[in-house]
């Protein structure tokens, strides 16, 4: 039986982490009024022409972060830019976007069902079942106004020991000082789920409930023995740790490993190259995807023009140099596999660019398939998120 998620302390993201989306928000904002300010009066921009579109991402330790400031800079195009023909933004005209941290995938779904964030990046298992309330999400409403912009690319599990550990798998965690991730990512419930998998309940490991870069921190400093963390490779703070301290990454390529892609399809197998980072050979791991998604009551033109932004050619530059990951996200890969629905904005581009057949009917896109479980065997539920006062 999976652990209950309840049991995990209380984080909030650190002030860094907040300051660092509230320094971008300020930027754009200044800079748009700075732009409207030198624009004649007569035919020139307005303030109720800006729009601000949130991407909730994750800590700046991880991979969702960086990858959501490549894509709200993608799509945003604020008054005053010089024209996309011109070398200018070739984003959605008059729409700033701000890449939000967070915690990771529960916390930006949570936010997206209070209408606190408009989109967000999630790992597709935690969205599929946050959308038809099931999994650690049985109980909950089904959080039906969950679309999908575009499936991006494979995030990695990673288990990281230091190199002289005598940790060689999964079940030699018992005992054994483990971060699993702060409650609101992503990590914290791919983790619950591995330890269940191997036989390892969380009372015997002595856990710690740690953001990715804090944890690398602890490891190097040996405050903790290892740490989990799902991400893109290269995860800067695994990047980090390999360069302060040999490390190793360890291997989900047994039979355990196998059970869980049978038992959740939305893990699949996944291997890190051979000096992605430094010192550590090639591991073969698991993966699950990093999807892009939308609340469905973003009206429909301004999610086709974020959509038609994400794959401009300009972007395809954007994307190629702005992070390791970045090449990974393909308009060929975009709709496959989704945890939600396609909005409608994304579906109208998605059919004019030919990914779609254009044959006036809704798009079907099949979802990843939801694992069956037997009824004694539950997900843990996650706490039900509370509306924000009108």
């Amino acid at each position: 039986m999976f652990p209950d998620l309840s049991a995990a302390r209380r984080r909030r993201p650190t002030i860094a982490a907040r300051a660092v989306a509230g320094i971008l928000m300020a930027a754009l904002v200044a800079a748009a009024t700075a732009a409207m300010l030198l624009v004649p009066m007569a035919g020139g921009p307005r303030a109720d022409d800006i729009r601000f579109f949130r991407i909730g991402t994750g800590t700046t330790g991880g991979t969702y972060f960086p990858v959501g400031g490549m894509l709200a800079n993608a799509i945003s195009n604020p008054p005053g830019s010089r024209p996309c023909d011109r070398g200018g933004s070739c984003g959605v005209p008059g729409v700033i976007a701000v890449a939000q941290a967070t915690q990771g995938s529960v916390e930006n779904l949570k936010e997206m069902r209070t209408g606190t964030l408009e989109s967000a990046l999630s790992q597709a298992d935690i969205a599929f079942w946050a959308r038809k309330g099931t999994g650690p999400y049985k109980g909950q409403q089904p959080f039906e106004q969950l679309t999908t912009i575009a499936n991006l690319y494979i995030e990695t599990v990673h288990l990281v020991v230091r190199a002289e550990s005598d940790i060689r798998s999964v079940a030699d965690l018992k005992g054994k000082v483990v971060s699993i991730g702060e409650e609101g990512s992503g990590t914290l419930v791919e983790a619950r789920v591995i330890l269940e998998a191997y036989g390892i309940a969380e009372t015997e490991i002595d856990p710690r409930y740690l953001k990715p870069g804090p944890a690398g921190d602890r490891l190097v400093e040996g405050g903790i023995d290892a740490f989990f963390i799902v991400g893109g490779h290269p995860v800067s703070a695994v990047a980090e740790a390999a360069a302060r301290t040999p490390i190793r990454l360890l291997s989900f390529d047994d039979a355990q490993g196998r059970s869980l892609k049978e038992r959740l399809p939305f893990f699949t197998e996944s291997v890190i190259g051979e000096g992605v980072y430094e010192g550590v050979s090639e591991t073969r791991t698991l993966g699950v995807g990093a999807q892009w998604l939308v609340r469905g009551d973003v009206p429909d033109d301004l999610v086709y023009g974020i959509t038609r932004a994400l794959w401009h050619p300009s972007t395809r530059r954007l994307l190629d140099n702005g992070h390791p990951k970045g090449p990974s996200i393909q308009l060929a890969t975009a709709t496959r596999g989704l945890a939600a629905p396609l909005h409608p904005g994304a579906a109208r581009y998605y059919r004019e660019a030919g990914v779609l057949e254009d044959d006036g009917a809704e798009p079907k896109v099949e979802p990843l398939q939801e694992p069956e479980r037997p009824e004694d065997d539950p997900m843990p539920a996650l706490p039900v998120p509370v509306p924000p006062a009108q």
